[in-house]
């Protein structure tokens, strides 16, 4: 319990959570349009790769964060324009994503280092740590609150920045309709495949900036598969914190305990398979207990009516 209830778990905690927050926000957009977007592992692989390759041709960190974040973005284009335009299921475009995804990180990076297994042998640029002032000082707290990626901070900052797009802007109005009743938001004007295909983009990029910071911030290099099941978590979250972004953060982080969880124990003696499984066995948990509970209120509600 004393490798647990300390400043060095709780900041790795957080450090764990980053990718899921950013993955879980971008399905909540998603999921309030009325698109389940099952891709997401799929666009942070890529991304995390791209972006490091961009950092390497580009030679600094700007153009590795521009290439990763347009390479999701143009994997979301790419499942928008199947799924909306030409009607394609969304769960075999989503499928279908992963699918390739899984292949083609590992096809571009034997083409350009040589190697399966990882970008180690290429020199990336990362995103900075950063120190907080004054709050870095603080005893205990300054070691949980300050020093994380910078990506983490903006992981923290778009929670709000989602908050606000989805309940105070028209747009965010508008998506939620769309998500409630498309017919009717139809019948009043509203183009439906654009506003989705909108909020598609939206994820995109949110689950670019997780996928990035595998590999250019919790990680300096990219290492073949390691989203691992990040982005169906990211998914799950999204479904326990009804797509809202506060919800989706709360859910996301208590995933990610688990996914911390596994690290500190892998210093006891547990076999490394029940460790490794841990935090996918809390997805499915967590499912389950929130899938009851909608059930309940379901059936409720209709006792109501």
């Amino acid at each position: 319990m004393s490798n647990i209830f300390n400043a060095n778990f709780i900041s790795m905690w957080i450090r764990v959570g980053t990718p899921l927050i950013f993955a879980a926000l971008g399905a909540s957009i998603c999921t309030q349009a009325g698109v389940v977007n099952l891709g997401l592992e799929g666009i942070m692989l890529i991304s995390a790769l791209m972006g490091v390759l961009g950092s390497v041709w580009g030679g600094s960190l700007i153009s590795g964060a521009i290439i990763g974040i347009l390479s999701g973005t143009l994997v979301s284009v790419i499942f928008a324009y199947f799924h909306l335009v030409l009607k394609a299921n969304n769960v075999l475009c989503g499928t279908a994503v992963n699918t390739v995804a899984t292949g083609l990180t590992v096809f571009v990076l034997q083409i350009v280092t040589g190697e399966k297994g990882n970008s180690s042998s290429l020199q990336s640029f990362v995103f900075p740590n950063i120190d907080i002032p004054v709050i870095k000082n603080i005893p205990i707290i300054g070691e949980i609150v300050s020093g994380h990626n910078a990506l983490t901070y903006i992981a923290l900052i778009m929670v709000f920045v989602v908050w606000f797009l989805m309940y105070k802007t028209p747009l965010g109005l508008r998506m939620r309709a769309i998500g409630e009743s498309p017919d009717v938001a139809s019948s009043v004007g509203q183009s439906v495949s654009k506003i989705q295909f909108l909020a598609i983009i939206l994820c995109g990029i949110l689950t670019s900036l997780g996928g990035m910071y595998l590999s250019m911030g919790y990680l300096d290099m990219f290492v073949r598969d390691m989203t691992a099941g990040r982005g169906f978590i990211a998914l799950a979250a999204c479904s326990m914190g009804r797509a809202t972004p506060i919800g989706a953060l709360v859910s996301a982080m208590i995933f990610a305990f688990f996914d911390g969880l596994s690290n500190i124990l892998q210093i006891l003696k547990i076999p490394s398979e029940f460790i490794q499984m841990l935090p996918y066995l809390s997805t499915i948990i967590g499912l389950t207990i929130y899938s009851i509970q909608k059930r309940a209120r379901l059936k409720k509600n209709e006792g109501n009516a």
